[in-house]
């Protein structure tokens, strides 16, 4: 019996041994296992973090040349209206005409074209059927948007529309149409993201637009050049096929064991594709020193790896989408600081042109609803910029702009002020805004009349109010301007300087 009872107790005591080293194999080749997939797992998140962020980069900029095509576009319309109403009987009225749609809506490379294809800017006139790609067309039709180079270097957009009903000079005028250029396109989607991605604008043969590098691989070189000895066959094909037909795509591309994710948006009515590309290194070494700290804990307490890859991955888990929504959230500071800088002029820091023409869109959405009760228009402009430039330079006109927007903003501190041209500024004002606006405008008129004893800054300001019929805000704002030049005129009789 005693026998029996000590090879009973061996026996368990070796069950023991032998069960806890299988289970610490088991646990260590399942820790191991683990490690492996999780290592995996990694990879493709990252691609997938990376491809979803390019996206949204991709897109938001390809947008933003959009939304910068149309207002521009929007913008032509305007000026032709203008130029209509402006009873134009010489050709130096028509010069001068545009230079005012320059002035007014920022259009700094508009021109017109009559029924012979002669070209009219604000300093000259020539033949443009040799120069304008659109031109040789046949009929016009809708708008227009061609790309350019100018003197075989320096590439512009070209964004045309027809005119049909323009009449002047006893001539027919078919066109006008605006300028951009590229490198100007370029900078207002640059923004300081620390050399984590790259962007480029292509044309559908692959021709780099914007000069800018998209990464070490591509460079600023021709996309499918670039390309062509580094993907497959069928996959090269398939992006070529994109360009051509406007879609959108990814490529992912191995060099050496760095991973690069690139991914292209077509820019709408162009022929473009916005490229934006970034090294998955950049989001691996954020992640892979996390990873590999967590494998050597679990590697040195085998009886505690289930747990440790557990941890692993939920700390892989939390790291990226921590990653993920640090990223989208650096897109959309970027984004609101982009929206900002684009809505705010430079000088001033007032709201700008596009800043005006966004509010009255929704100005006019309001007014077509029945949405508005009180809706009030100041129209401001200032009195001997001209001269203070002629004479004193531009510092002292900049000065100048700059006191008369802190004399308005002083007195409209309830309105929305824009500077919607070089000396013009005009304020809405709704609300409280509009229920002080009386006051505010008799007691700026008389600081503006005081000033003109003491010589400084005099500003010409017309107010007008929504009335029953009005059907846009343009309406309002005509009115107002009509008051400010009246009030220039009584102001010139006091002895303030005008241009006028």
């Amino acid at each position: 019996m005693k026998n029996k009872k000590q090879i009973t107790n061996r026996t368990i005591v070796w069950t023991a041994v032998i069960g806890a080293i299988l289970v610490v194999i088991f646990v260590s080749a399942n820790s191991l296992n683990n490690a492996r997939k999780t290592s995996i797992a990694t990879d493709e998140a990252i691609h997938e973090v990376s491809a979803f962020y390019l996206e949204e980069m991709a897109d938001r900029r390809a947008k933003t040349i959009t939304n910068l095509i149309n207002s521009n576009f929007d913008e032509m319309e305007k000026a032709i209206d203008f130029i209509v109403e402006e009873e134009i009987r010489s050709q130096d009225e028509l010069r001068e005409s545009i230079g005012k749609v320059k002035s007014l809506l920022g259009l700094n490379r508009f021109a017109l074209v009559d029924e012979d294809d002669v070209v009219y800017t604000r300093y000259t006139t020539y033949t443009g059927k040799s120069r304008h790609e659109f031109l040789n067309d046949g009929q016009l039709n809708g708008r227009i948007i061609t790309t350019v180079s100018v003197y075989g270097s320096n590439r512009q957009l070209c964004l045309a529309i027809p005119t049909p009903d323009l009449k002047l000079l006893r001539k027919q005028f078919k066109a006008c149409f605006v300028m951009l250029d590229i490198n100007d396109i370029v900078d207002l989607l640059a923004f300081d993201d620390q050399g984590r991605t790259h962007f480029a604008i292509y044309s559908k043969s692959g021709v780099n637009l914007s000069g800018t590098s998209l990464g070490p691989v591509v460079a600023d070189r021709n996309f499918f050049e670039a390309l062509k000895d580094i993907v497959p066959e069928n996959i090269w094909l398939e992006n070529y096929d994109n360009f051509q037909n406007g879609k959108a795509g990814n490529i992912r591309i191995d060099l050496s064991g760095a991973d690069e994710t690139l991914y292209y948006a077509p820019v709408e009515g162009t022929g473009w594709e916005m490229a934006v590309l970034i090294r998955e290194s950049v989001i691996q070494d954020r992640i892979r020193d996390i990873s590999d700290r967590n494998i050597k804990d679990s590697r040195s307490q085998i009886l505690f790896t289930f747990v440790a890859v557990l941890l692993l991955a939920a700390v892989l888990f939390i790291q990226l989408r921590k990653m993920s929504k640090d990223m989208l959230e650096e897109e959309k500071e970027t984004s609101r600081t982009f929206q900002t800088m684009a809505n705010t002029d430079s000088m001033t820091g007032v709201r700008n042109k596009y800043a005006y023409s966004e509010m009255e869109s929704l100005i006019n959405k309001k007014i077509a609803a029945g949405g508005i009760e009180k809706l009030g228009v100041i129209v401001a402009d200032i009195n001997g910029l001209k001269d203070v430039n002629d004479n004193q330079g531009h510092a002292a006109g900049d000065k100048l702009i700059k006191d008369a927007s802190r004399l308005i903003c002083e007195y409209f501190k309830q309105g929305a002020v824009f500077r919607i041209g070089g000396d013009e500024f005009t304020v809405i004002l709704e609300g409280d805004g509009f229920d002080s606006m009386d006051k505010a405008i008799e007691e700026m008129n008389r600081k503006v009349e005081d000033n003109i004893k003491t010589n400084e800054v005099v500003v010409s300001i017309g107010h007008s109010t929504f009335k029953e019929g009005d059907r846009t805000l343009r309406d309002i704002f005509e009115r107002a301007d009509k008051l400010m030049y009246e009030r220039k005129q009584k102001l010139k009789s006091m002895g303030a300087k005008t241009r006028m």
